[in-house]
């Protein structure tokens, strides 16, 4: 085969991911090319914080980020889980989770998305990953391969087209891929808070009636929030002053931690949920939020997007080794049946899970207190759920297995 380019739309966590792991995969000798307009901010400014399960910290050490960013990532050791109303006097701990997949590896660590950014593009930069700070513009087939044009008027010739250009892809809308889904009428809140007393690494998810009300631990006595509200009440939250604010945030998140402060200015980001009809396209492949976005309940939205990139980068280097064309449609349908079913069972589960703790109903919450004190006492599943949210059942790609490609 012709050795042409791939080219990725959308320099996040999958687009240069996606380019770290095809790099180590194929050499030099096809050329990968990175486009995005954010690549020129640098180093990054986004104040959001991630948690990285154990199967995708694998995929970034095996592709040489994790080291870079390890002193600045804070391993969960263990997280609770309550369910009350707001204005309830105390919180009872319904579920807890503690422990490792392996000896030494908890099962997620979260990390400040400035870091992860800044490193990925510091490795793509040393691996010779061709980065550049414009859009893909457009794209026209041919029998052979794929002819990208990008915003800055430049031409390449490639054999794929991958699309990691977030949940508003202009490459998705360009090869008619339709999506289906809901909005969910909720927005998620997210701000940086201060406090007093050290988080030990445990991290918290209240069930409250609007919605999860999550503390993510970050390094040093500083914590990710993310709060998930009516789309009306998270607007008129974010709107208040300090004062006012503060007053919320102190409501929802106690005084376990002793005092506390907000470091950053709080944003809402309104949530949804949708699947791409196809993963794939003519020499076109989605991954990440371009092909599927759920609710942020279990935390698995990014991990979600790096199985993507872990299973097309197996397809693409398997591909080229036996010197078949990666942008073949029967290469690509095999990266589709390999994510479309784990997409849309994660996507049902957590719409299931917000269906089930988003509400007022005293039923309802009888019913999931009393699933939740059973599987409490139950190690065995316990440590199924475990291995489920560290990425780790199923058919796992090798990168997310710790083996590179």
């Amino acid at each position: 085969m012709t050795q042409r380019s791939i080219v990725i739309g959308g320099g996040a966590f999958a687009g240069l991911g996606l380019a770290l792991a095809l790099r180590q995969g194929l050499g030099q000798q096809i050329p990968i090319v990175v486009a995005d307009p954010a690549l020129a901010t640098r180093p990054s400014r986004d104040p959001r914080a991630t948690a990285i399960v154990a199967a995708c910290r694998r995929l970034f050490e095996v592709i040489g980020v994790w080291d870079k960013v390890a002193g600045e990532a804070q391993p969960i050791l263990d997280m609770v889980v309550t369910d009350s109303r707001l204005q309830d006097a105390t919180r009872p701990v319904f579920l807890t989770f503690a422990g490792e997949v392996e000896p030494g590896e908890p099962f997620a660590h979260m990390v400040e998305n400035r870091h992860l950014i800044d490193a990925l593009v510091e490795r793509a930069q040393a691996e010779g990953v061709e980065l550049r700070a414009t859009t893909v513009a457009d794209y026209q087939l041919r029998g052979d391969g794929i002819d990208v044009t990008l915003g800055d008027g430049n031409s390449i010739a490639a054999s794929l087209l991958v699309a990691a250009d977030g949940a508003r892809s202009r490459l998705r809308e360009q090869a008619g891929i339709a999506t289906h889904g809901w909005d969910y009428n909720q927005s998620g809140i997210v701000v940086t808070v201060g406090h007093e007393r050290d988080h030990g690494g445990r991290a918290e998810e209240h069930f409250l009636p609007a919605g999860p009300f999550a503390i993510l631990p970050l390094k040093g006595p500083r914590s990710s929030l993310v709060w998930t509200e009516s789309r009306d009440e998270a607007a008129r939250i974010v709107a208040l002053d300090d004062e006012s604010f503060h007053g919320e945030l102190e409501q929802r998140f106690g005084l376990h931690l002793g005092e506390i402060r907000a470091l950053d200015k709080p944003r809402a980001f309104p949530l949804q949920y949708f699947v791409a009809r196809s993963f794939v396209g003519e020499r076109l492949a989605l991954v990440g939020d371009a092909a599927h976005v759920i609710h942020p309940i279990a935390g698995q939205g990014l991990n979600m997007g790096l199985k993507d990139i872990a299973a097309l980068a197996e397809v693409i280097v398997d591909a080229a080794r036996l010197g078949i064309d990666p942008g073949q449609a029967d290469m690509l349908e095999r990266y589709q049946r390999w994510r479309r079913f784990d997409t849309m069972a994660m996507g049902l589960a957590t719409n299931s899970l917000n269906l089930l703790f988003s509400n007022e109903s005293t039923l309802l919450r009888s019913v999931r207190d009393i699933g939740l004190g059973l599987v409490d006492r139950m190690p065995p599943l316990k440590n199924l759920f475990i291995r489920q949210a560290a990425g780790l059942s199923g058919e796992v790609p090798r990168l997310l297995k710790g083996e590179a490609l």
